[in-house]
């Protein structure tokens, strides 16, 4: 019996000198706090306000454009309004695009008779001479063979490109916007690793991949050569044109005026034509192109107040960069809101975390995740090398939002199973408000991406998906498709993370990188 109790006295003591695992990562949500920062949120919303200031009054924020750089301005004013420190505006990349603004844009058919047309600029196309008048010809091309009969009959038209997908609309019985259900949830939570796959592709798809860039090239050299005056592209439904880009860099001629116009008009004007119906139209577009070499991210900060940890960051972030045709909101105005108001409650609330707490707006991210590529590069990990610098090993973790204005339902793990149970108890508060859904899938797409192949703890929310498919890069995605009740709760739950995350002993759990 003493032997049992000297045993017991031993363990005792040994567990007061080190304590366990769960005891040392203290993540018991604190939920005290999770109610002041739900009362926060409850009476002193900002994120009706900060909606209108980063859509409404911002504008579109195109990489590279004047909107692009006039929408860090007000970011950094807002960050600087709530109280944030070290607020920056910071060099992120070389954006070898360049400047490029749409200044004026009118499109209208003219014959066989009068009808104004919603369209959308190309981003990085030129411009026309003015408003000008000109037959619209269809590009009937399947094969390179067929380019030599439009030779010498085009200078000056308007063409109606070939369209990727069949001009008809199928009528859809499914809502257009929807939440995950909880059968589709538990999917999502029963996800198991993926396999390692080999790609193979086999030599008939590699040939048909190449007939079709070469007959691409081949049109866009015969529409150089004989001077046309504009493109029209099959873009979208429901009257919708969708924001695209053409591959431009700085320094080039200036690429041939080109417009995204919506399924609807491409299908009225191609069928005219094939009734050998004569179309006309009346375009005036204008586009200015000027030097613009950088892109650029908005930062500011909550200091971090332990003398061991104050250095260590927990970053929270979303792109404030977005396409041209509408303003941003839902991509990705929303993660932007839902960032800023985290990071505001807390401040508000004199929240003095452990660590120090950051957050970062990217730039250029729909160009190729620039923004938090060059925040990589410039203080976790030597682009030319890989060697680590020395904020990689201060970093804590980063949470991304990307997937619009939907609520979160959880958090897609990225293969790290070992945050899983950090995540199952931080989460446990919001079951009410349906958020606890753990995945070990990997998300892709967005910022989260850049630090995750590093190894580093990076995590995008999974979120309903609302209008996603109609919003998402088009003249639509505008202030009203904004849930702001979704946001809210959402503001609520990463204010939440973020500060657990701050507080926590350790730094989360790291993968390996992947190779």
């Amino acid at each position: 019996m003493k032997s049992l109790k000297t045993a017991i006295s031993l363990f005792l003591i040994l567990s007061s000198l080190y304590p366990l695992r769960g005891q040392q990562t203290n993540d018991k949500p604190d939920l005290s706090m999770i109610n002041r920062i739900k009362h926060e949120e409850a009476n002193n919303s900002g994120i009706e306000e900060l909606a209108f200031w980063l859509t409404d009054y911002a504008g579109p924020r195109l990489t590279g454009s004047s909107g692009g750089m006039r929408a860090c301005e007000i970011a950094k004013q807002k960050m600087e309004e709530f109280g944030f420190q070290n607020i920056r505006i910071e060099e992120a990349r070389e954006f070898n695009r360049g400047g490029w603004d749409n200044q004026k844009t009118y499109a209208a058919m003219t014959a066989p008779y009068y009808s104004s047309l919603t369209c959308n600029p190309v981003a990085w196309t030129g411009s026309t001479d003015g408003l000008i008048r000109a037959e619209v010809v269809l590009l009937d091309i399947e094969n390179e063979d067929e380019i030599s009969k439009y030779k010498g009959k085009l200078g000056g038209k308007i063409i109606l490109m070939p369209s990727p997908v069949p001009v008809r609309n199928e009528i859809n019985f499914e809502p257009l916007a929807s939440r995950y259900t909880d059968a589709q949830l538990s999917q999502l939570a029963r996800g198991t690793l993926p396999a390692a796959v080999r790609r193979q592709n086999l030599p008939s798809d590699i040939t048909s991949a190449v007939a079709r860039r070469r007959l691409r090239n081949s049109i866009s050299a015969l529409l150089k050569s004989e001077g046309v005056a504009v493109i029209l592209n099959n873009s979208g439904t429901y009257n919708i044109p969708a924001s695209t880009g053409a591959g431009y860099n700085q320094g080039e001629p200036e690429p041939i005026a080109e417009l995204n116009i919506p399924m609807e008009a491409y299908g009225r004007m191609e069928r005219l034509l094939r009734h050998n119906i004569p179309v006309e139209m009346e375009i005036d577009l204008q586009n200015i192109f000027f030097p613009n070499p950088l892109i650029y991210n908005v930062i500011g900060e909550i200091p971090g107040t332990d003398k061991q940890l104050k250095d260590e960051i927990v970053l929270i972030g979303a792109h404030l960069d977005s396409w041209h045709g509408g303003t941003g909101a839902a991509d990705n105005a929303s993660g932007c809101i839902v960032m800023m108001e985290a990071l505001r409650i807390l401040k508000n609330l004199n929240v003095t975390p452990r660590r120090t707490i950051r957050i970062a707006l990217w730039g250029g991210e729909e160009q190729g995740l620039n923004g938090s590529a060059g925040y990589v590069e410039k203080y976790l990990v030597d682009r030319e090398t890989g060697k680590h610098k020395p904020g990689f090993d201060k970093f804590s973790v980063y949470f991304n939002m990307d997937n619009g204005s939907g609520r979160y339902r959880g958090i897609y793990l990225q293969q790290n199973d070992m945050v899983r149970p950090v995540f199952e108890q931080w989460l446990k508060p919001f079951e009410d408000l349906g958020c606890s859904t753990l995945t070990i899938r990997n998300t892709t797409g967005t910022d989260h991406l850049s630090f995750d192949r590093h190894g580093l703890p990076a995590f995008q929310f999974i979120q309903d998906r609302l209008e996603y498919g109609r919003t998402y890069h088009t003249v639509m995605d505008t202030y009203e498709r904004l849930s702001m009740n979704d946001l809210k709760i959402n503001a609520i739950i990463t204010a939440s993370l973020v500060y657990n995350a701050a507080m926590r002993n350790d730094k989360l759990p790291r993968k390996e990188p992947a190779n």
